[in-house]
């Protein structure tokens, strides 16, 4: 394949996946309008909460890490995945395309797993129960592996207990926008696969 198709292929895919990610607004506002829940719950610029989102991705930004390096067998399958799929796609995109997805990634995801479905759950079944079947929900949407999608479930967890405490939705859109931002720069620009934890375990 030619370079300037190839180049072209590339940013096909950039397009699509801001329009996946764009996309679900709309669902979110389907969801969201027969019950009357706002789209930006508890939404408010602040410093503070800004600096909190930064702080919590590293926890997230940790366990990236670690999966990246552990040998058990899940998270190798996990790593295999990742370098063989999705690798070759969003390798060849630039920083600003990088951080262009992992923005709309944090506020569309965020809107719709976190202020309408959890929060229009929220006020029928508890913020608890609502909390967890969020996060279910956000875990299935990222079924790369089942136990990738466990993870993100946890990470859905997780970000929405950021919502909860915080009670602003700035906080889990930062700790997501930045978390996916700079692991997909890690990944893509300087994880190399390490002696321990190859790839063709």
């Amino acid at each position: 394949m030619s370079e300037p198709t190839q180049n072209a292929r590339f940013a096909r895919f950039f397009w699509l996946a801001c329009a996946i990610e764009a996309a679900l607004l709309v669902v979110a506002l389907a969801i969201a309008y027969p019950f009357g829940q706002p789209l930006l719950s508890d939404l408010h610029w602040s410093v503070t909460d800004l600096l909190v989102g930064l702080a919590s991705s590293v926890p997230l930004l940790v366990l990236f890490w670690w999966m990246l390096r552990s040998s058990l067998k899940p998270l190798v399958r996990i790593r295999r995945v990742l370098a063989t799929g999705l690798r070759p796609l969003f390798a060849p995109w630039s920083l600003i395309q990088l951080g262009i997805i992992s923005a709309l990634a944090g506020i569309c995801e965020e809107v719709l797993f976190r202020s309408v479905i959890q929060g229009t759950l929220a006020t029928v079944a508890g913020p608890w129960i609502a909390l967890i079947f969020a996060s279910l929900l956000f875990g299935g949407a990222h079924l790369v592996t089942v136990a990738y999608g466990i993870i993100a479930a946890a990470i859905g967890v997780y970000l929405g207990l950021l919502w909860l405490l915080g009670e602003n939705l700035l906080i889990p859109i930062v700790a997501h926008a930045a978390y996916d931002f700079l692991a997909l720069v890690y990944f893509l620009r300087v994880w190399v696969p390490g002696n321990s934890a190859r790839l063709q375990r």
